[in-house]
C-alpha cells in the first residue's frame, strides 16, 4: 500500500516561496556561504511562514539560536590544549551552552575545513586557536560577522576579541632566574614559527638575557617546532654544539617531554649537568626526577575568560574588541639546579 505523501515543508518549498534556488536556501540554513542580506531575509521569512523545522539548524533560524559554540583547536599539538578544552566546556555548560569541538591538527587547510563545518552547524560563536601561518580564517570570520575569540595564540589584530597568557615578561623571568644562578650560556628551544607565542617567548628570552647582563647568541636558539620529537632534536643539536649551553629554557611541555627523553638516552643529568626551566606545568611536572621548574599558565582562567568574552560578543556584536593577557605563575622546583626551591 503506498505511503501518504509527507506534508512537511521542504527546502524546495522554501526556495519557491522565497523566489530563490534550493542551493541558496541550503547556504542560508547551513551557513556555508555568505548570502546577500535581503536574500537571507526572504529565506528566513519563508522558513517562518512554512514552519520548516527539518533539523536543529532550521529550528535555530526560527528560535534565534542553537545555544552552542564552536571550538576549533589542535588537540594533538599540546596536552595543554586538552586541559584548556575542559575549562571551556565547564564555563559554557554553566552558561547553558553546548560545545562543538573540531580538531584543526594545527594546519591551516584543516582549520579552514573545521571552521566551515562548525559554521554549518549554526554555532552562535567561535573559539579559535589559530594554526601557524593562519590569517585567512580569522579574516573570514571577522568579515562575516561571526562572534569570535582567539584563544592562547594571539595576533596583532585589533578587530577581534583575544585572550591568552602573558609571554614576554614570563619568559624573561625564567631566563633571568637561570642567569642569576651563574649560567652564562643559556639556550632556548623555541616553538613553531608563525605563532605569536613562539615569537613572544623568544623575545622574552632575549629580554631576560639582557636583564641578566648576557649577550644574545643565535646559535643557542633552536626551534623544537612545538612538538615532542622536535624538542628532542633541538636538545641533541644544542648538546652537539662546540660550546653547549649549561642551562635551557624550553618553550612548551611537548618539547620538554622530548628533552627529558633525550637527556635520559644520553645519560645527561637534568638540574646538575644542564639546568632546565619550561612552560605549562602539566600535572606530571612535579613527579619527574628532578621536579620541573615551569611557568604555569592560568589555563582555567583563560578558558573561562574566553567563553565569557564570546558570550558578551554574541549579546553585543558592536562591543569594542578586547585583548586580555593573564599572568602565568612561576613554579620553582629542582630542574633549574636550585637546592632549596620555593614551591
Amino acid at each position: 500500500m503506498p505511503q501518504p505523501k509527507s506534508t512537511r515543508p521542504t527546502q524546495k518549498d522554501i526556495a519557491e516561496l522565497a523566489g530563490v534556488s534550493i542551493t541558496t536556501v541550503s547556504h542560508v540554513v547551513n551557513g556555508t556561504r555568505a548570502v546577500a542580506p535581503e536574500t537571507r531575509a526572504a529565506v528566513l521569512r519563508a522558513v517562518e511562514a512554512t514552519g520548516y523545522t527539518g533539523d536543529a539548524i532550521a529550528r535555530s533560524l526560527v528560535t534565534g539560536g542553537t545555544r552552542s559554540i564552536g571550538v576549533a583547536i589542535s588537540l594533538l599539538a599540546n596536552p595543554y590544549f586538552a586541559m584548556l578544552m575542559q575549562a571551556i566546556e565547564r564555563e559554557a555548560a554553566a552558561a547553558g551552552y553546548t560545545v562543538l569541538l573540531a580538531d584543526t591538527h594545527d594546519t591551516v587547510a584543516t582549520e579552514q575545513d573545521t571552521v566551515r563545518t562548525l559554521r554549518s552547524r549554526r554555532v552562535e560563536g567561535m573559539l579559535l586557536t589559530p594554526a601557524p601561518g593562519d590569517g585567512a580564517v580569522i579574516g573570514e570570520l571577522v568579515s562575516l560577522g561571526v562572534p569570535t575569540v582567539l584563544v592562547d595564540r594571539l595576533t596583532t589584530r585589533t578587530d577581534v576579541d583575544q585572550v591568552g597568557a602573558e609571554n614576554i615578561q614570563a619568559t624573561s623571568a625564567l631566563t633571568e632566574h637561570l642567569a642569576s644562578l651563574g649560567h652564562r650560556r643559556i639556550g632556548l628551544i623555541s616553538g613553531a614559527s608563525g605563532l605569536t607565542t613562539s615569537e613572544e617567548r623568544t623575545l622574552g628570552y632575549r629580554l631576560g638575557l639582557g636583564r641578566g647582563g648576557l649577550a644574545f647568541d643565535a646559535s643557542l636558539v633552536v626551534s623544537g617546532h612545538s612538538a615532542r620529537e622536535g624538542g628532542a632534536e633541538a636538545f641533541r643539536a644544542l648538546l652537539s654544539s662546540p660550546e653547549p649551553p649549561t642551562a635551557l629554557v624550553v618553550a612548551n611541555d611537548s618539547m620538554m617531554v622530548g628533552v627529558l627523553h633525550e637527556a635520559r638516552r644520553r645519560g645527561v643529568r637534568i638540574g646538575r649537568e644542564v639546568a632546565v626551566a619550561g612552560y605549562d606545568d602539566v600535572e606530571w611536572a612535579d613527579l619527574v626526577d628532578p621536579p620541573l621548574t615551569t611557568m604555569a599558565q592560568p589555563i582555567e582562567a583563560i578558558g573561562r575568560q574566553a567563553v565569557r568574552l564570546l558570550l558578551s560578543r554574541i549579546a553585543d556584536p558592536e562591543r569594542k574588541p578586547e585583548t586580555i593577557r593573564l599572568p602565568p605563575t612561576l613554579k620553582h622546583r629542582n630542574s633549574c639546579g636550585c637546592v632549596h626551591p620555593q614551591s
